[in-house]
């Protein structure tokens, strides 16, 4: 039988007024919410807590249905409220919505499988979402990043460099935990019980529920990318299903065909039998000095930086980059595939260091944030075992793609960010090439007698976007042929400003005595106008073929020594084989890694997120349409990269050891 009445006389009911009514001046005192809120609240919350409620046990099922529907749309909507702002929410598909409510009403039916308490079930789940979205909230305001699945793995250090920071409370934050405060209480009053049988029938009925939406969410989200720069994964999956897809890339990840601890150990066995002196001079023909030993090993990844030529017909105003088309003697150079295009460019600083591929990894996946373990293995680690110092630096934040995390697991003995550069030096809103380029020489010139250096610098100075104006920097290149696109006329002058920073920095390299190797390469190319990428090659960004889509991911590199070695031009290879070609050039011994990858070079001479380059086909292909000596050639290195990524009860330590710099080497 229904039954409803208000108490209002027992003491405990001014109790918890009182209660509420002093978290609420907290809240207001924080977020500066409208103080006449404070009184509707109040009045609300005395009105829920002095309801009794008594719901015959028929209903109990309806009600409980009804109530978690309810309150996975208003988890939804409480959390894009809080990680979010007004304007972004707008560019929330419904469709996408509707999916993150189906994630939210996973968890009520999952809490609800082990109480069998339908309030409790409310009150837990509403309570964790809004708290789930204040984590994101507060970690976006430190640094300008989502709260990802892998963040779960750093909370230590997320802890301490966030020692410091003064985090803002809007009152937006005020009206979510004011919102759940109240629902909680409603759903406290809803007495719905389950007895007996029935108690066992509704968990397991929640529990198939809950199994049968996760099916359904994964198979009209199996197309959807992990977003992770900035709120991208907010606005544009919700950030529930974000975070999921962050789960799904991280733990999720198959054993590629053919994996096994005995597939391993055969390709142990075979280069253990070709590691000889004489197969490593193989792999050095291009040194022309074999005295050299140990040089300085410089190595410069430049944002953003690329040739737009490589797209399609660009006439400009003035030669964009002068001093690298110049660039001759003592060098390898060409085009490099990069794995992503306009953003994600950890992902390409990951391809270097590493020599794994993204080709292999979830389309979406930030390399960084999901995949760098306690012990991984990379030319950082390589060089430390040779006893060099190892030095990182980036003149922007350490947080951003979580550098400050995976910097030290690499390997890196010392890390410069944004506070250690000069901040007066910049073009734009950011630090200057030449002034990372004069950090690296000063460096340089600093190190100890004897220190032998690898030094990893990252620019920042040609980020995007490049349709604001500024005071101190103006547009002297422009596309001849498109010169009212202002973005591209901004994004030439910078490159246009890297070269000549470029020239200084190998101009002071070529009088030093000490044998230095230097090499460059940009993450990816820019985003630009749609119309002026159409200008380039007659489509835009859309409706390319497999060879066209490729030329948006080439970015230029080059490796140049002041010792003596063969000056070559590579039309084609991709970043993964960078680290490769730096050994060979500073005439170090290949790891068995690297030896692997010289190998599969000269099979497979490029690939990325996107597919690689068949010489059997004369052109680009995806993965799954590998034949022959090619996919065995595939096979083997996503054998190898699975068991140094995933497979960590297993890995190979002959493959991929880890030197730990902290303890010596």
């Amino acid at each position: 039988m229904f039954k409803i009445k208000f108490d209002y006389k027992k003491k405990s009911k001014f109790i918890w007024l009182a209660a509420m009514a002093a978290a609420a001046v907290i809240l207001e005192v924080m977020t500066g919410y409208p103080v006449w809120l404070l009184f509707p609240f109040c009045a609300a919350f005395f009105v829920l807590e002095c309801l009794h409620l008594e719901l015959p046990k028929i209903v109990s099922p309806v009600i409980t249905a009804a109530l978690f529907l309810f309150g996975s749309v208003v988890s939804t909507y409480e959390v894009q409220h809080l990680v979010i702002d007004t304007e972004l929410f707008q560019e929330t598909s419904k469709k996408v919505l509707h999916y993150n409510m189906l994630c939210c009403l996973v968890l009520y039916l999952i809490i609800f499988a082990v109480t069998a308490s339908a309030r409790w079930s409310f009150m837990i789940a509403n309570s964790f979402f809004v708290f789930f979205a204040l984590v994101d909230f507060f970690v976006y305001q430190f640094r300008q990043n989502e709260f990802t699945f892998a963040d779960l793995f750093a909370a230590g250090t997320g802890v301490s460099v966030a020692k410091g920071y003064v985090p803002q409370f809007p009152p937006k934050m005020a009206y979510a935990i004011m919102l759940s405060i109240l629902l909680c209480t409603l759903a406290w009053k809803l007495k719905l019980s389950y007895e007996g049988k029935w108690k066992w029938i509704a968990r397991i009925a929640a529990a198939a529920l809950a199994v049968a939406s996760v099916f359904y969410l994964d198979g009209k989200t199996a197309g959807f990318e992990t977003q992770t720069w900035e709120q991208k994964g907010s606005y544009q999956n919700g950030y529930v299903l974000n975070f999921m897809f962050g789960v799904r890339d991280t733990l999720f990840i198959d054993e590629p065909d053919g994996y096994s601890q005995s597939a391993v150990k055969k390709l142990e066995e075979e280069y253990q039998a070709k590691d000889t002196k004489e197969q490593q001079e193989y792999y050095h023909t291009d040194v022309v000095d074999k005295s050299v030993k140990d040089p300085t090993v410089i190595v410069i990844m430049n944002e953003s930086f690329a040739d737009l030529n490589v797209v399609g017909n660009l006439q400009t105003n003035q030669e964009v980059t002068p001093f690298l088309n110049s660039l001759k003697e003592n060098t390898v150079r060409g085009y490099a595939l990069s794995s992503v295009f306009g953003a994600k460019t950890p992902n390409s600083e990951w391809e270097f260091q590493t020599g794994n591929t993204m080709g292999f990894l979830p389309s979406g996946s930030v390399a960084y944030q999901q995949y760098i373990g306690s012990e991984p293995y990379s030319i950082v680690s390589t060089m430390n075992s040779l006893g060099y110092t190892t030095v990182g630096m980036h003149p922007y934040y350490a947080t951003g793609w979580s550098r400050n995390r995976v910097y030290p697991k690499l390997g890196f003995d010392e890390t410069h960010f944004i506070d250690d550069f000069d901040q007066t030096k910049t073009m734009r809103n950011y630090i200057t090439d030449q002034e990372l380029y004069d950090k690296i020489i000063d460096r340089y010139e600093n190190r100890s007698e004897g220190e032998k250096l690898y030094i990893l610098g990252v620019t920042m100075q040609n980020h995007g976007g490049y349709r604001e104006s500024y005071s101190n920097f103006s547009n002297d290149c422009f596309a001849m042929n498109a010169p009212y696109f202002e973005d591209a006329s901004q994004y030439l002058s910078l490159i246009h400003q890297s070269d000549e920073a470029l020239k200084n920095l190998i101009t002071y390299f070529q009088s030093v005595d000490d044998p230095v190797e230097i090499v460059f390469f940009g993450d990816h190319q820019p985003s630009l106008n749609n119309e002026f990428f159409k200008k380039l090659n007659g489509k835009g960004l859309s409706g390319l073929t497999m060879d066209e889509l490729e030329n948006l991911y080439s970015v230029p590199f080059f490796i140049w020594t002041n010792y003596d070695t063969t000056e070559k031009t590579i039309d084609r290879t991709s970043l993964n084989y960078l680290s490769v070609l730096t050994k060979e050039r500073g005439n170090f011994d290949l790891s068995p890694y690297d030896m692997f990858r010289a190998d599969l070079l000269e099979q497979i001479p490029a690939m990325n997120s996107r597919g690689y380059y068949s010489k059997e086909n004369g052109g680009f292909v995806h993965y799954s349409d590998a034949a022959g000596k090619e996919k065995e050639w595939l096979k083997k290195y996503r054998i190898l990269q699975y068991n140094n990524l995933f497979d960590k009860k297993n890995r190979s330590s002959y493959f991929f050891p880890y030197y730990d710099n902290r303890s010596g080497g």
